[in-house]
């Protein structure tokens, strides 16, 4: 498929928090975003938080899958149905994130939105 993406779609990612945002490339806004620090998931980073012994990451593949719809309604709301991925950004990542950010891509597939790039991710 080749089309020239309108939109991009970035992960950025800390041991703390997933974030997904949508930016257009020409202006560099960002028209859709969904984090792990949204109130849906405070509970769950609370509860990690104060476990013991503390893990590390406050966040799963659950977790971005569940991102991942929310970021795809969010897109369908605003009409956007084709973004697309940095392929070279993901590869950049260690394969322990890979895994745990592509349920996200898949998340937001099933919403309904077409993404470039991910059939070329490799684990």
């Amino acid at each position: 498929m080749s089309r020239n993406p309108k939109h991009l779609l970035r992960i950025v990612l800390s041991c703390r928090k997933i974030t997904a945002q949508v930016t257009n490339p020409s202006t560099d806004s960002i028209v859709a975003m969904a984090s792990s620090s949204e109130l849906e998931f405070m509970q769950q980073y609370r509860a990690k938080l104060n476990r013991y012994p503390r893990c590390h990451h406050y966040w799963d593949a659950h977790v971005a899958s569940r991102i991942g719809e929310k970021l795809g309604l969010r897109l369908n709301q605003i009409g956007v149905t084709y973004v697309c991925v940095c392929v070279q950004e993901e590869i950049c990542r260690p394969v322990f994130y890979r895994k745990m950010v592509v349920p996200l891509f898949h998340s937001v597939q099933r919403a309904g939105i077409c993404v470039d790039g991910v059939e070329d991710i490799v684990f």
